[in-house]
C-alpha cells in the first residue's frame, strides 16, 4: 500500500457499500450495471488485477458485491501512477467514479470495456469501448481484452477450498495459488519470447 484511501466528506454516501445506495438515477446511465449490481446485491469475494498476459498483479478481498469503489481504491492505493488503460466490465461507472474523487491522479488514464462485455452496455457511449479505439490504435488492437476473464476463471479452482477456510488462511492460500500461477504463466511467455 502506498496510499490510504482519502474519505470525501462533500460526496454523499462514499462511506456507505454502493449496492445500498445505488439508484437508477445515479446518473451513470449504464442499465447493465444495475441490471447485474444495483439489484442482485451479490455477495463478497476476490478482487484480482491483471495484465494483458493474464498475470495477476495483486487481489484484495471484498466484503459484499463488487463495486466501483473496490477497483478505485486498488488502482489508488497501491499504484505510484495511474495505469494508461483499465479495461473494466464496468468502465463506464468507474471513470466517472475516479476522476469525482482524484481527477489529478486519473487524468490521463482511459477507462474501457473490453469487447466481451461491450454488447451489454447498449445504452452506454462508443467511447467506453475499447473496440472504438483499437480501430485507430494498432498497439490497441492487439491487446488481449480477455485476461481478465481467464484469469478470473482460473480462481474457480479453489472456491470450493476456500469456502472452508477462515480469511486469513484464505488469503494465503489465493496468494500461493496466485504466485504459481504467475511463474507458469511467466515461464511460457519467456520461452514464446525466446523461440
Amino acid at each position: 500500500r502506498i496510499r490510504n484511501r482519502p474519505t470525501y466528506p462533500r460526496m454523499p454516501h462514499d462511506d456507505r457499500a454502493e449496492r445500498s445506495v445505488v439508484t437508477s438515477k445515479d446518473g451513470i446511465g449504464c442499465s447493465k450495471y444495475y441490471a447485474s449490481y444495483g439489484r442482485q446485491g451479490y455477495t463478497g469475494g476476490l478482487f484480482a488485477i491483471w495484465c494483458t498476459h493474464s498475470i495477476c498483479y495483486g487481489f484484495h478481498v471484498i466484503p459484499k458485491g463488487e463495486g466501483r469503489n473496490d477497483a478505485f481504491s486498488a488502482l489508488f492505493a497501491h499504484w505510484p501512477k495511474a495505469p494508461k488503460y483499465i479495461v473494466y466490465d464496468f468502465a463506464c461507472a468507474l471513470a466517472p467514479y475516479c476522476w469525482m474523487r482524484e481527477l489529478e491522479f486519473f487524468k490521463d488514464t482511459m477507462f474501457l470495456i473490453d469487447d466481451f462485455h461491450s454488447s451489454g452496455h447498449v445504452r452506454c457511449s462508443p467511447s467506453c469501448f475499447l473496440k472504438t479505439y483499437a480501430r485507430y490504435d494498432p498497439a490497441l488492437r492487439a491487446v488481449n481484452t480477455s485476461a481478465a476473464e481467464c484469469g478470473n476463471s482460473s480462481l474457480v479452482r479453489v472456491r470450493k477450498s476456500l469456502r472452508y477456510m477462515s480469511q486469513c488462511r484464505s488469503i494465503i492460500f489465493v496468494f500461493t495459488f496466485l504466485c504459481i500461477w504467475n511463474r507458469i504463466k511467466r515461464q511460457k511467455l519467456e520461452l514464446k519470447l525466446a523461440g
